[in-house]
């Protein structure tokens, strides 16, 4: 294989840039274990004391990451997110109004390959969130599973990610007041393992826990589509009914998270590598559909919701795809 290595004249700008998405990819695939590795080598160390005091803390605070997190404005505004908000680029593309009174649930498409564009737009003010829907207050939902690992749990919460459970989205959707805004990856992570480049497959045939969520907390459903979330890796051909399909679905089965075998490009080389490609994501936010608060929906209730989603959905990407590159031909495969 021939590799293709990048020029020394790099400008310093795009350097910073790819040092910044570097140090996101290292969080996202290796912080956790690190962090979980760190906490166990202190106690056997003249540093246990570290150990042993964050441990009386997370037995204290177990409780907060279900109760709202707690989101660091600071952190979410530094100027390293701009960088890599520039890296790809990033933009939120903003097509109706949400009103700050109302607490919304954004279903947020496709899942790609580690929701970069999902990240950017409600985890930093990179995109500018806040100027675009005044009032609201963001939080994207991740698997429980990282906010058990110590140290790496307050980095994410920090961030304004939360568990992906029921209990943390619904304690945000009963703020009184209105200007909550839950952002949910509904395909999760088995639709990562559909995330190649071109595929327009979304994992919501059989998603209604989160349009459940919406009506029994009177909470506006809002469709997203983020256009070149897939492209920025590549991913080994794992198609239905493989071995490769097999085994990844029994493991995130299993353990809850699915294990793409994805590449890219390289710090210093393009050849081959985990830093995603640059290319442009454009995360597109749809109109609220406008939901009565119902604490026990019934399933006819639900599967009008549901369909109402999914036609929304649908315009949404028909209706800007021709913006983004995507064929003519070119439609979501519900799944």
């Amino acid at each position: 294989m021939k590799i293709c290595f990048a020029p020394a004249d790099v400008p310093l700008v795009r350097r910073i840039q790819t040092a910044v998405v570097l140090q996101w990819v290292f969080s996202f695939l290796a912080l956790a274990p690190f962090c979980i590795i760190l906490f166990v080598l202190l106690l056997f160390t003249r540093f246990w004391l570290i150990s042993v005091l964050y441990a009386i803390w997370w037995y204290i605070d177990w409780d907060t990451p279900s109760q709202g997190g707690r989101k660091l404005s600071f952190l979410c505004r530094m100027r390293m997110w701009e960088y890599m908000r520039d890296y790809f680029p990033i933009k939120l593309v903003k097509t109706a109004d949400l009103d700050p009174r109302k607490n919304y649930v954004l279903g947020f498409h496709p899942h790609g390959i580690l929701v970069a564009g999902a990240f950017t737009n409600f985890c930093t003010e990179a995109t500018g969130f806040s100027k675009l829907f005044p009032g609201l207050r963001s939080n994207l939902l991740m698997l429980p599973l990282w906010f058990r690992a110590p140290f790496f749990r307050d980095y994410i919460m920090a961030a304004g990610l939360v568990p992906s459970d029921k209990e943390s989205a619904s304690y945000m959707l009963r703020q009184k007041g209105g200007g909550n805004a839950v952002v949910i990856a509904v395909g999760g992570a088995p639709e990562a393992l559909d995330a190649h480049p071109g595929d327009y497959t979304v994992h919501l045939a059989n998603k209604k826990g989160f349009i459940k969520l919406a009506i029994e907390h009177g909470a506006d459903l809002v469709p997203m589509y983020s256009f070149g979330e897939n492209e920025v890796f590549d991913q080994v051909e794992n198609p239905r009914g493989t071995w490769l399909r097999y085994i990844q679905e029994r493991l995130q089965h299993i353990m809850g998270i699915s294990l793409p075998l994805f590449h890219a490009r390289g710090v210093f080389q393009y050849s081959f590598g985990l830093m995603p490609y640059r290319k442009p994501i454009n995360t597109v936010v749809g109109r609220p559909i406008p939901v009565e608060k119902n604490e026990k929906p019934t399933a006819e209730e639900l599967d009008v919701f549901h369909q109402r989603y999914m036609d929304e959905l649908s315009r949404l990407f028909e209706e800007h795809k021709g913006n983004y590159g995507v064929d003519e031909d070119a439609h979501l495969l519900f799944q």
